[in-house]
């Protein structure tokens, strides 16, 4: 009996936390939402961080970025920029990292690239900040596929645009859903000539610009409709995040064969040829992904912001 009091204590405990910590809820709103007294979410919290639930983070601004970017680099061997907090002026921690992967582009990009991405909110945090280059002969292309069964934002059709506008190109669109419902329709669209052709020029880009996902309940992926709960709950189980829209482990092997057959885009060993492989990461939940994605060499060029980097110097 005492032991199923202390697995409910720490579910409690753990929820409590959830929505104190992350979905940024006070105490009186929390007690308001889960029908309990203010002292008793007190409570849930303290056990929360006794029991290692919770591990509070602090900091330092006086730790130069640049230090953090060699102390990673020496701990991973590729090449690490840390964004500095409020980064050329901006409000939130995301846009910094945006703004200044922006700022990357702009100084790396030569004529003639071609740049293939990804989507979601943080890559869109950099093609909105992207401002317009004078450099010849560069293409653009979507690395996976960017059509949903839901009304979520997934910012794909904006952020291939901003990135076209920026470099006065037209857009490559992969105008397909990034998972099928079966793999024999995913194989049969693949053989179209025109589909063939942007996935031939996704494979041929020098640089992709990308992010990683969580296998939170939140997360982008599992609002749009791919998936059903038993799918779902098997990601979560096996996953500790994706690449691409593909479920990775924390040693960046793929967790599930079925569902990525069905997914259409860029193959993650196809990373490991581009000589400019960009993640672009903000946010301490993402620090298994990232950590999944560096280990598995899908990266060589990581822009984090400084919690994110601290977190991933201390995994």
């Amino acid at each position: 009996m005492d032991e199923i009091k202390d697995i409910t204590k720490l579910k409690q405990s753990l929820r409590v936390a959830e929505l104190y910590f992350q979905d940024n809820l006070s105490q009186i709103e929390i007690a308001a939402r889960l029908g309990v007294s203010r002292p008793t979410v007190s409570r849930l919290l303290q056990y929360a961080k006794d029991n290692g639930l919770v591990k509070i983070q602090i900091v330092n601004p006086l730790v130069d970025s640049q230090v953090l970017s060699k102390q990673l680099s020496d701990k991973y061997g590729i090449e690490f920029h840390v964004v500095p907090n409020n980064y050329g002026g901006t409000v939130s921690i995301q846009d910094g990292v945006g703004r200044y992967t922006a700022d990357f582009l702009s100084a790396n990009v030569q004529a003639g690239d071609i740049i293939g991405i990804g989507w979601g909110e943080t890559i869109h945090s950099v093609t909105k900040q992207l401002e317009e280059q004078d450099v010849a002969g560069v293409q653009v292309v979507q690395l996976k596929g960017s059509i949903s069964h839901s009304q979520e934002k997934t910012w794909a059709y904006e952020s291939v645009n901003e990135l076209a506008k920026a470099y006065h190109t037209h857009p490559e669109y992969l105008p397909l859903p990034v998972i099928f419902d079966n793999q024999v329709t995913k194989e049969m669209v693949e053989t179209d000539r025109h589909i063939k052709h942007i996935l031939d020029l996704g494979r041929r880009a020098n640089v992709a610009l990308f992010t990683v996902g969580t296998v939170r309940s939140e997360a982008l992926i599992f609002q749009l409709g791919y998936f059903n709960d038993q799918e779902k709950a098997e990601i979560q189980r096996l996953a500790v995040g994706d690449i691409f829209s593909r479920f990775v482990d924390e040693n960046g092997q793929i967790v599930s064969k079925e569902i990525n057959d069905r997914t259409i885009g860029i193959q993650l060993d196809d990373l490991k040829d581009k000589p400019h492989a960009i993640l672009v990461a903000s946010g301490n939940r993402k620090a298994a992904a990232v950590h999944a994605a560096i280990n598995a060499h899908y990266t060589n060029c990581a822009i984090l912001d400084q919690s994110l980097a601290q977190l991933l110097l201390d995994y």
